[in-house]
């Protein structure tokens, strides 16, 4: 048997992650080969890795970045606080948008997968994925801004046309600042499932039958005082329709339009992207 020297272990130690022991001992079982040891760890640590791909990965950062006119967004998930706020977890995210922007990924691809095994299998020894792949494209007369909260789970991704000016810009920031800020289930009115709308008069219509306050109203009346119930809902959970994170007497839509007059051009959303980590 070959000789296992100690700075063989300490280089397969630095390549893999792997404990010094582990890396020992797959020299050994190698004839102190280091290539064929590196092998061996990352078989064991994916099959191992494989073993616990049924835990739970609540965890985990959502990484994005703008270069010219791409934003590409990446969200890997994990099973601890402890791995997700590490520095190789964050350079594992910056490696992966490297990829992306370079390749205009859209989806998990092979070679993203390769760079979160080795880590997930040979470094930290928890499940981690992929879940979110996103690229965005800002087009020549609009505008594009990001938003990461301090959490690195809430994020957000603006996208305007109309205007490329520094004022446009600034509101595409605050608009993501809104997204995470109310967290608004649907862009606007026309997004919400009429199946949503039907289930929410149910129980608008279930309260009011039990109002005493209701007694004796006219049906027509009901049905109006219904349907503004619905409104005052649809703006609460519409994000064109909140009132704006910076003035709360104007709407997201009349703060759009009152930007547009500002740089003189018609402004609307090509992109309005809240993003949740694992949602």
């Amino acid at each position: 048997m070959a000789e296992i020297k100690a700075s063989d272990v300490k280089a397969l130690r630095d390549n893999t992650g792997a404990g010094l022991m582990e890396c020992k001992k797959a020299l050994m079982e190698c004839d102190g080969d280091l290539a064929a040891a590196e092998k061996l760890l990352r078989e064991k640590g994916l099959a191992a890795m494989a073993k616990r791909a049924d835990r739970a990965t609540a965890e985990g950062r959502i990484f994005i970045r703008q270069v010219g006119n791409k934003i590409a967004v990446v969200e890997v998930t994990c099973e601890t606080d402890f791995v997700s706020g590490n520095e190789e977890f964050a350079k594992l995210g910056e490696d992966l948008l490297d990829l992306v922007m370079a390749n205009n990924y859209t989806k998990v691809e092979p070679d993203m997968e390769a760079k979160l095994n080795d880590l997930a299998s040979l470094k930290f020894r928890e499940n981690m994925s992929i879940s979110k792949v996103m690229n965005f494209e800002i087009p020549a007369d609009g505008t594009g801004a990001f938003y990461v909260h301090s959490d690195k789970k809430t994020a957000a991704v603006v996208i305007l046309k109309g205007s490329n000016s520094d004022v446009a810009k600034t509101f595409a920031y605050d608009c993501c600042l809104h997204l995470a800020a109310f967290t608004p289930a649907y862009l606007s009115k026309k997004d919400v499932p009429e199946s949503y709308i039907n289930d929410q008069k149910d129980i608008f219509k279930a309260q009011m039958d039990q109002d005493p306050k209701m007694a004796g109203k006219p049906e027509n009346v009901k049905d109006g005082i219904l349907q503004g119930k619905i409104n005052k809902h649809l703006a609460e959970i519409c994000f064109e329709d909140q009132m704006f994170v910076k003035d709360d007497k104007k709407s997201v839509t009349a703060k759009l339009a009152e930007t547009g007059k500002e740089v003189g051009a018609t402004l609307s959303f090509a992109t309005a992207q809240l993003l949740l980590l694992g949602k």
